[in-house]
């Protein structure tokens, strides 16, 4: 039955997007050409690329660390995988370990397997209830700039381990770098006795230090500039060599925001401890999310920002260190957490994939988004840890995108205008054959469009995975539901996604892209040289 469902369900929306497109003129709608080179792979990112954050605010109080062990919250993560969990923020600065135990590893019992850890419902539901509350308290902070020092014990470590390995996911723990020593060096002792803890439980993780230094001055009155920030790396990384468990886990960092004139000097001095870490990364925002607009959101010119704002710390780091990896560490639609009523609607959709499929061109190895639960507007889940447009996203984006990048154009007439915006992978080889393609597609106008892909596939079969508003129009565009092919995206049970099915379409020599929609078409005859 539901089999039946389903293909009739596909056949009508086919046959509705033909009759809809068919009824448009060709002066209505665009017309784009693909020009791609098959023959040969231009960047190849970790297979983790897509990865995701854990805000240090579900910490604020220990208790809605229980939220991780949600069998929900689970199901939606595990999707993700494989990935890196950071957790870390604005938070982690103001964050301090307080064991409670007599010392490591005294008394442990066994850990209890990923099934024994689900929460039970009603515990779900009255922490839900109590996080709304909570995330009212934590944008007033944010409002007023006043962080409170907040302490947290083992629970919060052994919760965030046990969501990223029963989820898949590798952990990679935000150390506070604001414990400072009164001739500013940072005090490592806290981060020791975490440490110490974590290698008692053989939990195997990564690290990082501190949440965008440049922005110490502004959230806690400490300046700490790019010299001194290069000896405190240096100190957790020897700190790390005298552990058998973490003298070869990553260190990252040191997640510089976006330079601006007069914090350009941290990113100089970043490039000391360069060596220190085995990758660098920034966070990376668009837009404010208190004075930003529903246009921002679908503007070419804001998008093409990424380019401009990592090229500096791209050509940087690979003047310092060549082959050095830079990853977006922290990074969503606006920052200030979020732009309400469009971060977490379908509209931030155009940002999110437009960044994939950028910043894999542009060489990055790894986008971690911010995030996939905490306070503010740019999360992945809603309040009731329901799966928002963005998750929807990134789940495709995991099970049809490869990590092997190729080079593709629109042709010149709509690369000026640049509504419509094109990205090429091979396809993920776990589900496709050798020599396919995924062409990742997003029309921001809206009128629709007719993608030419003679030079991918004149012939063969197209998969087809067009995500669009649960509503029509610009309207639609404020929706925190979302369509694919037709049919609205929902959860069928805590523990069970829908099915994810592309649409097969006939042989063609054109893709129809509707208005305002982001669509993923995998060419499984494509043959492509640099995939095989």
């Amino acid at each position: 039955y539901l089999n039946l469902k389903s293909f009739f369900s596909n056949m009508f929306y086919l046959l509705l997007l033909e009759n809809t497109l068919q009824n448009q003129n060709c002066s209505d709608g665009v017309d784009a050409a693909v020009l791609a080179d098959l023959s040969a792979v231009i960047h190849r990112v970790d297979r983790r690329f897509l990865s995701v954050t854990i805000d240090a605010s579900l910490a604020s109080e220990e208790k809605f660390m229980y939220l991780l062990s949600s069998p929900k919250i689970r199901t939606l993560a595990g999707a993700l995988s494989p990935a890196f969990v950071r957790f870390g923020g604005t938070r982690q600065d103001f964050m301090v370990f307080v064991p409670r135990r007599p010392g490591p590893g005294s008394g442990e019992a066994a850990e209890p397997s990923c099934a024994e850890l689900d929460l039970p419902s009603w515990l779900e539901e009255k922490l839900k209830a109590d996080w709304t509350q909570q995330k009212l308290i934590l944008l007033r902070e944010d409002l007023q700039r006043k962080y409170r020092r907040v302490k947290f014990t083992e629970s919060t470590v052994d919760l965030l381990h046990s969501f990223s390995s029963c989820s898949g996911m590798d952990l990679i723990f935000g150390l506070n770098a604001l414990l400072r020593t009164a001739d500013n060096t940072w005090n490592s002792s806290n981060a020791r006795s975490l440490l110490q803890y974590c290698e008692s439980k053989q939990y195997r993780m990564s690290w990082e230090l501190g949440n965008e230094p440049n922005s110490y001055e502004k959230k806690a009155g400490i300046r700490v500039d790019g010299y001194q920030l290069g000896q405190d790396f240096t100190r957790l990384r020897e700190m790390m060599s005298e552990s058998k468990l973490y003298r070869d886990a990553g260190l990252f960092g040191p997640d510089v925001g976006q330079p601006r004139d007069h914090r350009v000097d941290i990113l100089e001095g970043v490039m000391i401890l360069i060596r220190c870490v085995h990758v660098l990364s920034s966070a990376s925002y668009y837009v404010n999310g208190r004075d930003t607009s529903l246009e921002d959101f679908l503007d070419p010119e804001v998008l093409d920002t990424l380019a401009l704002k990592t090229g500096e710390v791209l050509q940087k780091v690979q003047l310092a260190s060549p082959g050095k990896p830079v990853w977006l560490g922290e990074t969503s639609s606006a920052y200030g957490g979020g732009a309400v009523g469009l971060s977490d609607t379908f509209v931030a959709g155009f940002m999110w994939l437009d960044k994939l499929g950028l910043a894999a061109r542009l060489g990055l190895d790894v986008v971690m988004r911010q995030v996939f639960i905490g306070s503010g507007s740019y999360h992945l889940v809603d309040d009731n840890l329901d799966p928002l447009p963005d998750y929807w996203l990134s789940v495709l984006y995991k099970r049809l995108v490869g990590p092997e990048v190729l080079k593709v154009e629109a042709s010149p007439s709509v690369a000026r205008s640049k509504r419509v915006r094109l990205y090429l992978h091979c396809a993920n080889r776990n589900r496709y054959g050798s020599g396919a393609v995924t062409l990742m597609a997003m029309n921001l106008s809206k009128k629709p469009a007719r993608i030419s892909i003679h030079a991918l596939v004149s012939s063969g079969t197209v998969e087809a995975f067009v995500l669009e508003s649960e509503q029509p129009g610009e309207d639609g565009l404020y929706s925190r539901s979302v369509r694919l092919n037709g049919v609205v995206l929902k959860m069928l049970d805590d523990k069970t996604l829908p099915d994810l099915n592309g649409l097969r379409l006939p042989p063609s020599e054109h893709l129809q892209l509707p208005a305002y929609s982001l669509a993923f078409f995998v060419l499984t005859d494509a043959r492509a040289a640099g995939c095989e």
